[in-house]
């Protein structure tokens, strides 16, 4: 994990997300947490990695995802150059039949 991120905060938020038990209480949570604008560009990007990781064209993610170039550009590069975040939760969400 990038060393910029760790801190006390950061490391409640992370505890308070790895204590939710089921979808209705990641929703309730991540709606008092998040506006409606951040929850989608978070969703926004996880759907972008996914395209990426299966090779779709940038034009095709801009049309599907409506996504900039440059939200784009910044999630390969993490896909490319980041901790495997992205990969980590790809491999699980599929082993649990949700991808």
């Amino acid at each position: 994990m990038n060393s910029k991120l760790r801190e006390m905060n950061v490391e409640l938020l992370f505890q308070a997300i790895l204590s939710l038990e089921n979808m209705d209480e990641c929703y309730d949570f991540f709606d008092d947490l998040c506006t409606v604008q951040e929850l989608k560009a978070l969703s926004q990007r996880l759907q972008v990695a996914q395209m990426l990781s299966k090779h779709i064209v940038y034009s095709d993610i801009v049309a599907k995802t409506g996504a900039s170039t440059a939200t784009i550009s910044r999630v390969n590069r993490s896909l490319n150059y980041g901790c495997d975040g992205y990969k980590v939760v790809f491999e699980r969400l599929e082993k649990n039949g949700v991808l």
